[in-house]
């Protein structure tokens, strides 16, 4: 594999995080970044203002979609939901595993539904264990939970496998032991990623990119490092430049 196709290969991992009010705004990102094969990532404050039509028009690009809009209801609703997402022909969404085994497997079923004689494609279905946000102290004493974050990170990492889904949503420093718990075939997917220097945020279970990768993580998902930048395009081409560094 030459150099390229390292860099292609390493792009093909970072999920771009669009959170932008409105189709605007997330276009002139988009235009800037045209070229690399990165994911998109569409959450709810785009979704909820530019719709459907929005991820239509990503599609027939050629990107690659991870819908994040973290389904959390009873079981009907969510397989609707699921139904309706699938037919957009995202690549990937999420539920939220608090909604227990039952929920997550009527996500399934509204897969199925949508694709069951269809062209559809079947999207990877994810849940989301903790918010990376979520610091041991908010888990504790706000949320409820006792324990290590970590624990609960992998319950729901199991709770996910058993319902069928592909993977989860969780922070890179819970990405190891999700793996052996649930396999190295159990996709993560990790947001608070902060490139060496960068600002934390909200954020508060962190690793850099490279880190990330090296604790065995199947994607990354890249934000404010990202859409925030002075110059996106650079910033991006810097992140693969570290993950790519030989």
């Amino acid at each position: 594999m030459d150099q390229a196709e390292v860099r292609e290969e390493a792009a093909a991992r970072i999920m771009v995080a669009l959170d932008y009010p409105d189709a605007g705004k997330a276009e002139m990102l988009i235009k800037q970044l045209e070229g690399i094969p990165c994911w998109m990532k569409v959450g709810m404050q785009l979704f909820y203002a530019a719709g459907p039509d929005f991820i239509t028009g990503l599609k027939q690009r050629g990107y690659r979609i991870f819908l994040d809009v973290k389904m959390h209801d009873i079981p009907n609703t969510v397989k609707g939901g699921s139904e309706s997402v699938t037919r957009l022909g995202v690549d990937m969404f999420n539920v939220h595993a608090a909604g227990g085994v039952h929920m997550m497997e009527y996500a399934l079923e509204g897969v199925d539904k949508a694709i069951s004689g269809s062209s559809a494609l079947r999207p990877q279905v994810i849940a989301v264990t903790q918010l990376t946000s979520t610091s041991q102290a908010v888990l504790n004493d706000e949320i409820g939970i006792s324990g290590p974050v970590e624990n609960t990170v992998v319950r729901y990492a199991q709770l996910a496998r058993r319902a069928g889904l592909q993977g989860v949503v969780a922070s890179p420093l819970e990405v190891a032991a999700v793996k052996a718990a649930c396999g190295k075939e159990f996709v993560t997917v990790t947001p608070g990623i902060r490139p060496a220097g960068a600002d934390l945020g909200d954020q508060s279970r962190v690793m850099t990119p490279p880190e990330a990768f090296a604790a065995g993580t199947d994607y990354v998902v890249i934000g404010r490092p990202i859409t925030g930048a002075a110059d996106p395009r650079e910033a991006i081409e810097r992140i693969i430049d570290s993950v790519t560094q030989r």
